[in-house]
């Protein structure tokens, strides 16, 4: 009498996990092999029609079966205890894991070298403990927390104008990028080519700075701006009536701007006093993130600025404004998404 059919009943997230694990390029051979044989058995497929379509044993195909039956897709996970046992001895492990929020008297970090001569073991073997346990002690990130007593006014003010914008008004952010050098490189650089990467000297001749104002419309991404060689509040206001002959006179004008000290100048509260469709919204100290124009800042620095070699401040004036005039021919979208709520829990 022949063997009677096994077949395995699988919920759909068993399912779901075992034909992930065999579709998987990370998956090793062994626990793809594995899930194969139980979804096999799963379609009701003999121990036979399983043995010679895998091209397994007979024993193997029972083994995993039994396995997962017992304990599920657990089953298939090899016992403790098997395999290979651990040449570094677990005091050594424990020392590598603790000691790296300790750092050596002078120092203020371990390198793998120096914690493999402290402990005692290769520093391939420290690089492989620190990667398991997901330690990164040459890695730094640097933060900064707004102190601004009315962080949480300001930050709920100008993310409401970015998840929704008031009708019949624009919202510009407005930010001005001083100190933009134009930087004559002392030779001539060599272009990308194939086999080598492009070059430029590290030093330079200074034809001085200039500083550009610049007020991103949330709404269509085209930018508005202005080139100065200073950045008081005369060239702040300036800007400002650029700006007022330049957007449509019936519109509101919603302004994001930092706590800049030439934004609250006295001259300016007056001028703006007078112009009623202007509405100022500052954003809280230490929070330039919250600046969509940052970002354009960001690229203008990136595709521009930083690379660049200037024969003189007017030419960095007109490689600026020729960036921009093809930017707001096709206006890259800087878009917020994020819920306000999530922005605090991270902070």
């Amino acid at each position: 009498m022949s063997r009677p059919i096994i077949k395995i009943k699988l919920n759909e997230e068993e399912r779901v996990k075992l034909e992930r694990c065999v579709r998987s390029v990370k998956t090793s051979k062994r626990d793809s092999l594995r899930a194969k044989i139980v979804l096999l058995r799963a379609e009701g497929k003999t121990q036979k029609e399983v043995v010679d379509k895998l091209g397994v044993s007979h024993v193997c195909v029972s083994k995993w079966t039994r396995r997962f039956i017992e304990n599920g897709i657990d089953g298939l996970k090899d016992a403790p205890g098997r395999g290979r046992k651990p040449s570094i001895p677990a005091e050594k492990i424990s020392q590598v894991i603790t000691r790296v929020t300790q750092p050596p008297p002078g120092k203020t970090r371990w390198s793998v070298r120096s914690m493999a001569k402290e402990v005692g073991i290769s520093r391939h073997s420290v690089h492989q403990i620190w990667k398991k346990n997901n330690l990164k002690p040459h890695l730094v990130r640097t933060f900064k927390i707004s102190k601004d007593p009315d962080f949480g006014k300001k930050f709920w003010d100008v993310s409401a104008l970015y998840l929704n914008p008031p009708d019949k008004a624009l919202v510009l952010c407005c930010d001005e990028k001083s100190q933009c050098q134009a930087l004559e490189r002392s030779q001539p650089a060599l272009p990308l080519g194939i086999g080598h990467i492009r070059t430029k000297t590290h030093d330079y001749i200074r034809h001085g700075t200039i500083t550009l104002f610049a007020a991103l419309n949330y709404l269509d991404e085209k930018i508005t701006s202005r080139t100065e060689q200073n950045h008081t509040h005369v060239e702040w206001l300036r800007f400002l009536k650029q700006i007022y002959r330049q957007t449509p006179k019936e519109l509101d004008l919603h302004l994001i701007v930092d706590n800049y000290c030439t934004h609250k100048k006295d001259k300016v509260k007056q001028w703006l006093e007078k112009h009623p469709r202007f509405h100022i919204h500052f954003i809280p100290t230490s929070s330039s993130w919250m600046n969509l124009v940052e970002r354009f800042f960001a690229d203008l620095t990136s595709d521009v600025v930083r690379d660049g070699s200037f024969t003189s401040a007017r030419q960095l004036v007109k490689d600026i404004e020729t960036y921009l005039t093809e930017r707001n021919l096709n206006p890259k979208r800087y878009q917020w998404k994020a819920e306000g709520k999530e922005i605090l829990r991270k902070i």
